[in-house]
């Protein structure tokens, strides 16, 4: 088999484990009923098969060599971990070789087992573990048999033994006996295993799937297993890049922090699957054995939430540049994508590995002024993935496309997800609050029942009548971070004025007037924001604080005092979007029209 033939072989079974991904999902109950095995798998695999269709023939070590480097850097999950470390061993064997013989391959498939079982800190039988060594045994027996065995008669055979073992898996593990189902990540690896022995015995290359084709009604089969307390919520990602990392160090250090612990990859290169409470815990240690990236989280808690409890016509999304209530981000269902926060080298998911808290004690003792960077399309499709495999559809509620590229990357992650469901991508025209609101408000629709098309009539409505006000106490962070002149400040303290910062019907911050004198400057922004806001119509706000609760707590009783058509109200912290230039003791008001009953 030379470098060409296992391209195709390849290319046929990931095109069969993409055919698969909502099935798996649906089946997924260990080592947690989340519901994204699929989503793992496709998004994991999906990255070699940029290596698999390059022009040009193809050498096998280095095609291999490239395969496990992509699949360490795009593992998601447990299932794709625990493959991308199966594709190491299947390099590191070949080495530079050229083609395998059936013998050559067996020891490779060999190594990429005991690979595989290695990098787990508690493997189990009856997971993807069991099926990849019940297929490295059957092609060990079968070669010491007869050392010139053909390819086709010789997978056959494996494949075989790999499918009894993923039946077997169902009487393994109790919770998949209790759920009537096989393990998901074992079944992937089946399905891939499967598309492979189809072009190698019949020439035959499955062809990848186009899911966004698929019939709705397959939306309403249900999820296997069931919801249960977790004792760690964040399934926690990252890659550590170093000279010499002591895996076994690393991976007992690891342990500490919580369970289902993988560690993938080489001295070189190391990635990190782990499930824990604290994901900044996990980035720190790592950050002792070499450089860090690629940090990414998922929220078990929310995920399994929606695949077993929630029935609605769509999911609701966010970046982190919306501030919302923890309450809201609960009651509702709503999902986030983190933006990342950089303090010169040291990188944070916001309000994943570090809170609100830390930002702005961060922030106020570190010279170095933050960055805040977009999330990447890849940030996006994950999460877009999943959720459209599990829902007809998915809006997603993103930070105004005129002061960040965020919206551009959601679009783009969203041409890109293969799945049944549809993603829609709403330019909030709004930040912070603004944005939150219309997260909230979306998922109101979500919870109310109304289809995707009329929930996306009515925010689109919403938008022009949600604005959001900004005050900040202090210039400096804005001058730092290049927001404002450093003239502005100068002659704001000077004339001892503060001025107020608005978002407009277009999208646009700009300065929306100015209080004048330091003192009292609740009671000044509250009637300001007052002055502003029709007295005719019933109101819902938010109020969001940069470390001072106490004073937002005292604007949202001014601000009800004196406007007797606010109906709802919230306060809540601050995140980094629009805190790194407000800084400590910043303020923000964002109101919106109180909607009527969802129908």
């Amino acid at each position: 088999m030379d470098g060409d033939r296992l391209a195709f072989a390849l290319q046929s079974g990931i095109h069969r484990v993409i055919s698969e991904q909502e099935t798996l999902n649906r089946i997924n109950v260990f080592p947690v009923a989340d519901g994204d095995t699929g989503t793992n798998l496709t998004l994991s695999l999906g990255a070699a098969l940029a290596q698999l269709t390059l022009a040009g023939p193809k050498h096998l070590g280095k095609m291999l060599a490239n395969i496990a480097d992509a699949l360490l850097d795009s593992a998601r999950g447990n299932s794709g971990a625990i493959v991308a470390q199966f594709f190491q061993g299947l390099s590191d064997s070949a080495g530079d070789t050229s083609r395998f013989s059936t013998q050559s391959f067996s020891d490779a498939v060999s190594l990429g087992s005991e690979y595989a079982h290695d990098a787990l800190a508690n493997p189990m039988e009856g997971t993807i573990l069991s099926v990849i060594a019940a297929f490295a045994h059957s092609l060990n027996q079968q070669t010491s048999r007869s050392p010139v065995r053909q390819f086709e008669a010789l997978l056959e055979e494996a494949v075989v033994a790999a499918q009894d073992a993923l039946i077997r898996t169902q009487e393994q593990l109790d919770v998949l006996r209790k759920a009537g189902v096989v393990d998901a990540g074992a079944k992937g690896f089946v399905a891939m295993l499967e598309g492979m022995a189809d072009y190698i015995i019949h020439g035959r290359i499955a062809e990848k799937p186009d899911l966004t084709a698929l019939h709705l009604e397959a939306q309403v089969i249900e999820t296997a297993g069931e919801a249960v307390d977790l004792q760690y919520r964040f399934c926690t990602e990252c890659i550590v890049t170093g000279s010499d990392i002591d895996r076994r160090k690393l991976r007992e250090s690891l342990a500490d922090l919580g369970d289902s612990l993988v560690l993938a990859g080489t001295k070189r290169k190391a990635k990190i699957h782990i499930h824990v409470n604290a994901p900044g815990d996990v980035f720190d240690l790592a950050r002792h054995y070499g450089n860090v990236s690629g940090e990414k989280t998922d929220d078990m808690h929310r995920q399994q939430h929606s695949t077993h409890e929630i029935r609605n016509q769509f999911a609701v999304i966010t970046d982190s540049a919306a501030d919302i209530s923890d309450d809201d981000m609960e009651r509702l269902d709503i999902h986030m994508v983190p933006v990342r926060i950089q303090f010169g080298d040291r990188g944070y998911l916001d309000k994943v590995s570090i809170t609100a808290e830390e930002f702005f004690e961060e922030l106020a003792r570190n010279p170095l002024h933050p960055t805040t960077s977009q999330p990447s399309p890849g940030d996006f499709r994950r999460q877009f993935q999943f959720l459209a495999s599990h829902f007809p559809d998915v809006i997603s509620i993103n930070l105004m496309q005129s002061v960040s590229g965020t919206l551009q990357a959601a679009q783009s992650a969203a041409a890109r997800t293969n799945a049944s469901g549809e993603i829609h991508v709403v330019d909030s025209k709004n930040a912070s609050l603004g944005q939150g609101l219309l997260a909230v408000f979306a998922a109101e629709c979500a919870q109310a029942g109304l289809e995707t098309r009329a929930a996306l009539v009515a925010i689109n409505d919403m938008i022009p009548i949600t604005r959001t006000f900004a005050l900040a106490d202090d210039l400096r962070y804005a001058v730092r971070g290049g927001r404002v002149p450093a003239w502005v400040k100068r002659v704001s303290d000077l004339l001892r004025v503060i001025p107020v910062l608005r978002i407009g019907h277009n999208g646009r911050i700009s300065v929306g007037g100015i209080l004048l004198g330091r003192g009292g400057r609740i009671g000044k922004f509250a009637r300001f924001i007052s002055k502003r806001m029709p007295t005719e119509t019933r109101l819902r706000i938010g109020i969001g604080h940069a470390l001072c609760e106490k004073d937002a707590i005292d604007l949202e009783t001014r601000l009800k005092d004196i406007m007797p058509n606010i109906m709802s109200s919230f306060v809540t912290s601050l995140g980094a979007g629009i805190g790194a230039h407000g800084g400590p003791g910043t303020l923000a008001v964002a109101v919106q029209d109180h909607p009527d009953e969802l129908t």
